[in-house]
């Protein structure tokens, strides 16, 4: 191996603090995706032409709060990440029972309300 040049194959990664970041951009996704959904609930926005923006919103809410979960794992600040996995932990129960929920119906949005709470919680907790 030549000088100057660090070969990374079997070192170990050091945690990162891109991890409140995570719990941020799960929010603001959470956050427009039901902005969305009210809005279509109130026919303010019509989506027929294009309802995978919801769809899409949805699979990035998910994704970003299952990867700032995981953070919990490796993330640092340790003790804020840790916190704020467990605040979002019960969000997700509700995040991946919606898909199933039926959407013209009344359970469709308050299931979706009920991780609201947790999101919230779990965002302001990582920026301890």
């Amino acid at each position: 191996m030549s000088r100057g040049i660090r070969s990374t194959r079997g070192a170990s990664r050091a945690p990162t603090d891109a991890a409140p970041a995570l719990f941020t951009a799960a929010a603001a996704s959470y956050t427009a995706n039901c902005a969305l959904g009210a809005s279509v609930a109130a026919r303010l926005i019509d989506t027929r032409n294009f309802r995978w923006v919801h769809h899409a919103l949805y699979i990035a809410t998910f994704g970003l709060a299952l990867a700032a979960f995981s953070s919990a794992w490796w993330g640092r600040p340790r003790e804020a990440v840790g916190s704020a996995a467990a605040a979002l932990a019960p969000a997700l129960v509700p995040l991946a029972v919606i898909p199933y929920a039926g959407t013209h119906t009344r359970r469709h949005p308050l299931i979706a309300l009920t991780a609201a709470p947790f999101v919230a919680a779990a965002a302001i907790r990582s920026r301890r």
